[in-house]
């Protein structure tokens, strides 16, 4: 149940050496910050650690002790340093095992790509008692334990980790959402999307494209927790599909 008079907040932590080295630069922090507000979450603290799994451990156990959920970005692919399984389950105390449902995944993934080999297996690897946060852009699927939430590093996944979550974390207020279809390819609408949600800072928009009937086309669903917001961005789109000569069909295709 949702309470309007509850701050709910969030805790980050950014895993891995290459962000703390500058050679990749970090984009999840802002990419967290805005979807956890829209679903009514404040994120109040970012933390970013090496690849060390005592520094994981300390940074993980002091947020989620602070904030009603934790989520980690980075550090739960195939190679040797990929080490953010391990140390969360340290830090909750419980076993690391491969998930049998993770395991059925990358194994339906990897067929054509060379099967699974021990590498990519690590990607299996959950703390005991983890469910799995779906991953539509590659084959390894993210993981939550309670309000403990781990997240691939690779923003445009970590993307597609948090669409997957939206709705389902209890926050603040409820989430409200509006549906626009429209038959156009994504990518001719992408910055008319990017526009519309810049200027609609209490407004998430996720596109789902689809092909039917021989011809390309998308969903977008507005999400907001503020009714005025909502109708505010929607009329905001359907205004610039309008202009630029795109019929859209209010509640979706």
């Amino acid at each position: 149940m949702n309470s309007p008079d509850k701050i709910w907040t969030a805790g980050l932590v950014i895993i891995g050496d290459e962000i703390l080295s500058g050679r990749t630069h970090d984009k999840n922090i802002a990419q967290v910050a805005s979807w956890l507000q829209v679903q009514g979450i404040r994120l109040a603290e970012v933390r970013v650690v090496a690849d060390d799994e005592d520094r994981i451990v300390e940074a993980v156990n002091a947020l989620r002790a602070d904030n009603d959920y934790l989520f980690t970005t980075g550090g739960i692919g195939p190679t040797h340093d990929d080490i953010t399984v391990d140390a969360v389950a340290k830090a909750l105390g419980v076993e690391v095992i491969i998930h049998p449902e993770a395991r059925a995944l990358l194994e339906r993934y990897y067929a054509d790509k060379g099967g699974l080999n021990e590498g990519r297996l690590r990607m299996a690897r959950v703390p005991d008692g983890a469910q799995l946060i779906p991953n539509r852009m590659s084959g390894a699927p993210g993981i939550r334990r309670g309000n403990v939430i781990l997240m691939a590093g690779v923003p445009h996944i970590t993307a597609g980790m948090l669409d997957a979550l939206t709705g389902k974390l209890e926050g603040g207020a409820p989430l409200l959402s509006e549906t626009i279809g429209c038959w156009s390819a994504e990518s001719e609408v992408a910055h008319l999307l990017r526009e519309v949600e810049e200027a609609h800072e209490n407004c998430q928009i996720g596109s789902y494209p689809f092909f039917r009937d021989g011809k390309v086309g998308a969903n977008f669903v507005i999400r907001s927790t503020s009714e005025e917001d909502l109708k505010s961005c929607v009329d905001t789109l359907t205004d610039g599909l309008a202009t630029n000569g795109y019929d859209f069909t209010p509640g979706g295709i």
